[in-house]
């Protein structure tokens, strides 16, 4: 007896305007967890949690996550890591993920929660993030535009602005707890949130098969005018992958840099100023 067919259902808006890309997220990255909670609830604090908002405060709660990095550099180093280097580290943990929360809705689904410092905690032993999202941007026409804190906004480009304010805003509360245990000046800070923005989509796009729109969106998205940006996203041909990885591969050099090189100097970030074309190239045909 033939089964009857089941039309689809009509579509209908999201629970969450960012629920989809996070699943995605955890998809195709599982290391990253995020746990999104109801615009009214509260985040989770304690057993391990620490709200984005007490880091940027510094003190007692910033020294407490920092030791993290700490410890995790004399066990796997069997080094001591100047503060700087060690705070250098805490932010790189930290901003990676975060930029995501933003970066990814929007390259996915064109949607852009704002994500203020009080609406995000990290977990820092398991590199779990929660969040709330009270207010997200989106395009004329997108379902979730009827949904609570949307915002409509004009276009692509609007909506790019979107993108770079939320990050923006995030970041600027963050620093002011991080800048000073980093000594560096400003440039240089909103030089590595760049990279980390630039650097987190460029790595989810490529598990997502998607690279070639992120190098092009991630352009758009940072075209070197943007402040308090750096720089451009930056991205060139490698100079002789063709022929050894069989097809052209993408690189870029960091506007700043990790620090990394002063625990192993010879062990260079692939996107490092410091490493050669010729050893990028070697470094993904050992890994293709």
């Amino acid at each position: 007896m033939a089964l009857p067919t089941l039309l689809p259902a009509p579509p209908s808006p999201p629970a969450s305007p960012v629920a989809a890309a996070y699943a995605r997220l955890a998809e195709v990255f599982p290391g990253l967890h995020v746990d999104e909670r109801a615009r009214d609830a509260r985040l989770p604090d304690g057993a391990d949690w620490i709200g984005t908002e007490r880091m940027a405060a510094g003190g007692a709660d910033l020294d407490a996550f920092l030791a993290w990095d700490e410890e995790q550099v004399r066990r796997d180093y069997q080094a001591a890591a100047r503060p700087d280097v060690v705070a250098s580290f805490g932010l790189h943990r930290y901003a990676w993920p975060v930029c995501l929360l933003v970066t990814l809705p929007w390259f996915l689904h064109r949607r852009v929660p704002r994500l203020p410092a009080r609406n995000v905690a990290f977990h820092r032993p398991l590199g779990r993030l929660a969040v709330r999202v009270e207010e997200f941007a989106c395009l004329p026409g997108d379902p979730a535009a009827a949904l609570p804190g949307a915002r409509v906004v004009a276009d692509e480009e609007a909506l790019r602005a979107e993108v770079r304010d939320a990050l923006a805003e995030h970041f600027e509360e963050l620093l002011v707890g991080f800048g000073p245990r980093m000594r560096r000046g400003r440039r240089a800070l909103w030089g590595m949130v760049t990279d980390e923005i630039v650097e987190g989509l460029w790595y989810i796009a490529s598990l997502l098969g998607e690279e070639g729109r992120a190098l092009a969106e991630l352009e758009r998205l940072l075209p070197g005018t943007a402040k308090p940006y750096v720089g451009t996203a930056g991205f060139r041909e490698l100079a002789g992958s063709a022929e050894v990885c069989g097809t052209t591969r993408s690189t870029r050099d960091r506007a700043t840099c990790c620090l990394f090189y002063t625990l192993r100097p010879e062990d260079t970030c692939l996107t490092c100023p410091r490493t050669s074309d010729a050893e990028r190239v070697h470094r993904l045909a050992a890994t293709a």
